[in-house]
């Protein structure tokens, strides 16, 4: 039998939905305590792309993500130590997560070769060679110290099926035993174990079970969110949350669009990541309770209003729509200050997700979330499924069909580039998303 760990991690259930699966834990890390569940923005290189520090901390951000792929290569772990750590390169005095970097198995498939070793990359900055094994892994992330680090796990194409499904799950598996031997602060960074499986239940119910033999301090649900169909997507969610201690956090990696949060916290999950909100602030689009503003449009170059008036965030509180909109596609302090509502908007939702939690309305809240997202009753179907297995039920006139939810947030935020339309009527410049603002 292992020998039990003293982990650098604490996590207190303190209230639970008596309806769904939903919970809001408090999850006491060595740089903060971080109230779930939460939305972590994304900060791939040492930082947010267009917020400091300090901005991130007048939103009450508690935690964020750092890339370790990308740190390995830049700065690298080297100068990092150096530096004693991310933490103090970057002025963050918060918590952090770290990836493990396999996730370029995927987003960088034509450079990179996969073994039992390990993965070799083909560096995209230069050509050079790294071979990044899930000791390489574990290594680089003891060097940039974030709170919260991932195991390296055999990434496969969400929509992959077939033997190597198989195989990846099991070298996971594998591949975490090798990681935890290598582990050089167990004091004070936690590992987090993948759930992986692809579209196939069995197999994550199998590797769930697998993973939770192994004494960590929280576990990942990944190899989703990558095209999939939302109608595979949630049941992968809910067969994981299922088959994970109810004592630990569960980790949906890679998850940041509204409904998403929204209808995976019903599911059972307390932590997620994207890089949705940021990125699609680069565009001019702003997120608000009713989908986006694409803040581009001609219909906001007269629209004196902020972003969102129940906002407290500084651009909200100090620019109207109308100059967004004259900067939008010149200027690049634009994608900093849409940057900082959306980032605001996503924390925003995660507070009031939690007091719905807290205080037993969470299906209430979910059923206005969704009316006033939908005005036109016309849920997605792949929604409406996946709330009412935990027992909500959503009274919709028409459920859009499954091409409405496959998108992603970087589909999301290229269609509304190239349309225009989703979030915004040509009339009024109101928010609303219907049929055709999401079509594929």
């Amino acid at each position: 039998m292992a020998t039990m760990r003293t982990h650098a991690l604490t996590f207190k259930i303190i209230a639970e939905c008596s309806t769904t699966k939903a919970r809001v834990g408090k999850m006491t890390l060595p740089h903060n305590i971080v109230d779930t569940p939460v939305f972590m923005p994304v900060g791939t290189q040492g930082t947010l792309k267009g917020m400091l520090p300090e901005q991130l901390k007048e939103l009450d951000c508690r935690i964020m993500l750092g890339n370790t792929y990308h740190l390995g290569h830049r700065p690298g772990p080297e100068l990092l130590e150096k530096a004693g750590g991310l933490h103090k390169f970057m002025n963050w005095d918060r918590c952090l997560l770290t990836d493990s970097g396999g996730f370029q198995m995927v987003s960088l498939l034509k450079l990179a070769e996969i073994t039992e070793e390990g993965v070799k990359f083909e560096s995209p900055h230069d050509g050079s060679e790294m071979m990044l094994t899930p000791e390489k892994s574990i290594e680089i992330q003891n060097s940039i110290g974030a709170d919260i680090i991932m195991q390296l796990d055999d990434v496969v194409h969400s929509t992959t099926t077939g033997p190597r499904v198989e195989e990846a799950m099991h070298r996971t598996i594998r591949w975490l035993d090798r990681c935890l031997v290598a582990h050089g602060r167990p004091h004070d960074q936690n590992i987090f174990p993948i759930v992986q499986g692809g579209l196939d239940a069995e197999l994550r119910k199998q590797c769930a079970q697998e993973l939770t033999k192994r004494d960590v301090a929280g576990f990942a649900i990944g190899g989703l969110s990558g095209g999939e169909e939302k109608s595979q997507f949630w049941r992968m969610v809910d067969v994981s949350t299922d088959h994970l201690p109810r004592d630990k956090p569960r980790y949906l990696m890679g998850v940041g669009f509204a409904e998403d949060l929204v209808v995976c916290s019903a599911l059972g999950c307390d932590m997620y990541d994207c890089v949705f909100p940021t990125r699609t602030a680069r565009f001019g689009n702003a997120l608000v309770r009713e989908g986006s503003l694409n803040l581009c449009k001609k219909a906001f170059s007269q629209d004196y209003r902020p972003i969102d008036a129940t906002c407290a965030c500084s651009t909200c509180s100090q620019y109207t729509r109308a100059y967004l909109h004259t900067i939008a596609a010149n200027e690049a302090v634009a994608s900093s200050l849409i940057t900082v509502h959306n980032v605001a908007f996503q924390l925003d939702l995660m507070r009031s997700i939690q007091q719905s939690i807290i205080e037993d309305r969470f299906p209430a809240f979910i059923q206005n979330f969704f009316r006033v997202r939908h005005p036109d009753g016309q849920y997605p179907v792949w929604a409406v499924e996946a709330l009412a297995k935990v027992n909500v039920k959503l009274d919709s006139k028409e459920a859009i069909g499954e091409n409405a939810g496959q998108m992603d947030g970087g589909e999301l935020s290229q269609l509304t580039i190239e349309s225009g339309q989703v979030g915004q009527t040509k009339e009024s410049g109101q928010v609303g998303q219907t049929k055709e603002s999401v079509k594929s």
